[in-house]
Parts: structure tokens; C-alpha cells; sequence
């Protein structure tokens, strides 16, 4: 059973400049430049949607404002203990 991401990025393609560096940083490799170019002739980076932990580091190794969000996951639904009826004697 795969784990869920504890987070997810959105990259702003036209605000990236392709530099790199937030893939780089990224401690579980969950970036990758993409093929198509922006309008500024950059790859620009992109979330691969999967094993994103919600650390940020992406975010604080790019150089361009705004190009970067990262989201952490809210935790785990608590699961509550179900309701034992009373047992009944008869």
C-alpha cells in the first residue's frame, strides 16, 4: 500500500525561470523540469504529483517570488471508536 503525500507544490510556469534549483533541493525528487518550454523559452519546473512531504525546502531555494506554493496535507483523519451498543439480556 502507497503512502499518501503529506503535501503537494503548484509551480506558477510563467513565474519559474527554469533554473533548477528547486529540484535540486528536493529531498524526496518529487520535481522535474517539463519539456514544453514557457513563454520566456524556459523549461519551467514541475510537481510529478507524488511523494511531496510538504517541507518547503523547494520553495525557499527558489530565487523567484512567487513562482513556488507548497501545501502540507491537514493530518490523518482520527478515526473515532465505534459505538458498542448495550448488550441486552434476555
Amino acid at each position: 500500500m502507497a503512502t499518501q503525500p503529506r503535501g503537494y507544490v503548484t509551480i506558477d510556469a510563467e513565474e519559474c525561470k527554469g533554473c533548477g534549483l528547486c529540484i535540486e533541493a528536493c529531498p524526496p525528487e518529487c520535481l522535474e523540469l517539463l519539456p514544453e518550454l514557457s513563454s520566456y523559452g524556459v523549461h519551467p519546473a514541475h510537481y510529478t504529483g507524488e511523494d511531496c512531504t510538504g517541507c518547503g525546502i523547494c520553495f525557499y531555494a527558489c530565487p523567484e517570488p512567487g513562482a513556488i506554493a507548497v501545501y502540507r496535507a491537514g493530518p490523518p483523519p482520527k478515526v473515532a471508536a465505534a459505538a458498542i451498543p448495550e448488550a441486552t439480556l434476555a
